[in-house]
């Protein structure tokens, strides 16, 4: 029997208990994610861009860095969303408070749309469809993950914890035993499904994380399946043990970080 899986609702509110951990435990995305957007998908200065769940801004920064603007970021939780304009104080950026389903933004404005470690989050046909609608004729959408994890690699810290860890898994796990920020197949088919875009494509690379007992606590306490938790500190503190005992204060995780990016039809 799969096990049970937490409800799509449920990543509006999972994140936002401890912005300043969010944004420090997570992992950069890789600077070829972003050489990417630049080359293929025309981010350069005055690039009118749209970001779904922006989170405390991960990809934000460097999307502001490298010219997006008007850069709209669109983030459910209040408290992330705060973090998120306290600390990227920039007159290109603008801060929704709002499902993206909900979010005020004008059709057909926009040059480029983006979503890092989010999109799973959503209904992806509907949301394809709407991202389609917002995008100008030749803009472009990319939707980029950092998964944790990989099958092909040993992964001794996985199986040391995954009897402590056993419990709902969120929509990052994907459909069909394969996560979904990995599932290309199915990804690419949903962005030729729409009808509305003209070129889709792919692209993928794999690295590896290395933490201390500390920034291995404190990774996992940005776990949506960890922080909603009733028995969260007890299992960081579980989490804390086993990394300096039985990794010696050295943990490696296996890392993807997959892109994927699709044109707007008619430009």
């Amino acid at each position: 029997m799969p096990p049970p899986r937490l409800a799509k609702e449920a990543g509006r509110q999972a994140f936002g208990a401890d912005p300043a951990n969010y944004h420090g435990a997570r992992p950069d995305y890789p600077d070829w994610v972003y050489r990417t957007l630049q080359s293929r998908c025309a981010l350069g200065p005055g690039t009118a861009t749209f970001e779904i769940g922006a989170g405390t801004g991960k990809a934000t920064r460097r999307l502001l860095d490298l010219g997006a603007g008007p850069l709209i970021a669109v983030e459910p939780d209040p408290r992330l969303a705060e973090f998120l304009r306290t600390t990227h104080p920039d007159p290109a950026l603008t801060v929704l408070v709002s499902a993206f389903e909900d979010a005020a933004l004008d059709e057909a404005a926009f040059d480029l749309g983006v979503s890092g470690t989010a999109f799973h989050w959503l209904d992806e046909d509907a949301a394809l469809a709407r991202i389609a609608r917002l995008l100008r004729p030749g803009g472009w959408w990319a939707a980029f993950w950092n998964v944790f994890g990989d099958d092909s690699r040993p992964d001794p810290f996985h199986l040391a914890t995954r009897d402590l860890l056993d419990g709902p898994v969120n929509p990052a796990a994907g459909e069909r035993g394969v996560p979904f920020g990995l599932d290309a197949e199915a990804r690419l088919a949903a962005l030729r499904r729409t009808g509305a875009f003209d070129v889709v494509d792919t692209a993928g690379r794999a690295w590896s994380l290395v933490l201390d007992e500390d920034q291995t606590a404190a990774l996992y306490a940005t776990y949506s399946t960890v922080s909603l938790r009733p028995d969260r500190e007890p299992v960081l503190a579980e989490l804390r043990r086993i990394a300096r005992e039985g990794f010696g204060g050295r943990v490696v995780r296996n890392m993807t970080t997959s892109l994927y990016i699709a044109r707007r039809n008619g430009g």
